[in-house]
């Protein structure tokens, strides 16, 4: 018997049911497998059926994802924010590690200028609202860059936070797919694949950055404490809002 959707699911619309299916099928049928494997599934599931990117940071741990996906297809389209805010570190190391991976698909989104010069002329606005910089700096940017594609892979990891804990491989955002080859990783695994592969590392996790954001809102991580502690410290924030569900409705109107 067919299980009849739920009333929330009945007012959806069709796109985004559809997706919610079909995240539901893929995370059966595939969310147990190795991560290779499982972005092996995706390519070959999405490349011609709405195309698929991967998205970056370029930042703690980003080499792994890339290194997979570069020996896989290095063509594959590898979408990076540049927020305005990021550390020198970050960018010199986004353009090292795509050349050393031979990415040949590097697509760097910007914020709105018009948005920066309404809301964040003097480039402070994160002092007192760092929501709405995340929303101006990375959310809406981020919902433009996803939004011709069907899927896109993140590296995202359940042992990160807590907010991560039970984040699915296969995900529906909106009407497309988000996917977390990664999500089972320990970080003795990310270690591990780093050492094996010779991956070159983010400089910045030298000096304590186990995390890395924006230089505003970024410290080093202090002993004993979880790898994000280190993002907008001291305060109740702890995701920019790219992984969170408020990045459905602006893509949904995209």
């Amino acid at each position: 018997m067919v299980a009849k959707p739920g009333p929330l699911e009945s007012e959806m619309p069709k796109a985004e049911l559809e997706a919610l299916e079909l995240a539901a099928s893929l995370e059966r049928r595939y969310g147990h497998l190795e991560a290779e494997a499982i972005i092996e599934v995706a390519v070959e599931r999405f490349r011609e059926a709405g195309g698929i990117a991967t998205v970056s940071s370029f930042g703690a741990d980003s080499a792994a994802l890339l290194h997979m996906v570069a020996r896989l297809d290095s063509s594959l389209p590898v979408l990076f924010l540049d927020t305005g805010q990021h550390f020198g570190e970050t960018l010199d190391y986004r353009d090292q590690l795509a050349d050393d991976l031979g990415l040949t698909n590097l697509r760097i989104v910007h914020p709105r200028r018009e948005a920066l010069a309404m809301r964040d002329p003097d480039g402070v606005l994160h002092k007192s609202d760092t929501d709405l910089c995340c929303e101006i700096r990375k959310v809406e940017p981020m919902a433009r860059a996803v939004e011709p594609y069907a899927a896109w892979f993140t590296g995202r990891k359940r042992y990160q936070s807590d907010t991560r804990t039970g984040m699915p491989v296969f995900e529906a955002v909106g009407p497309r797919i988000r996917i977390n080859p990664l999500a089972r990783w320990t970080t003795a695994d990310q270690a591990a694949y780093m050492r094996t592969h010779d991956l070159r590392q983010n400089p910045l996790v030298a000096f304590g950055y186990l995390s890395i954001g924006c230089f505003p809102c970024t410290e080093p991580v202090k002993p004993g404490e979880d790898e994000r502690s280190g993002r907008w410290a001291g305060t109740a924030k702890t995701e920019c809002g790219i992984h969170l569900p408020g990045l459905e409705s602006i893509t949904s109107a995209a």
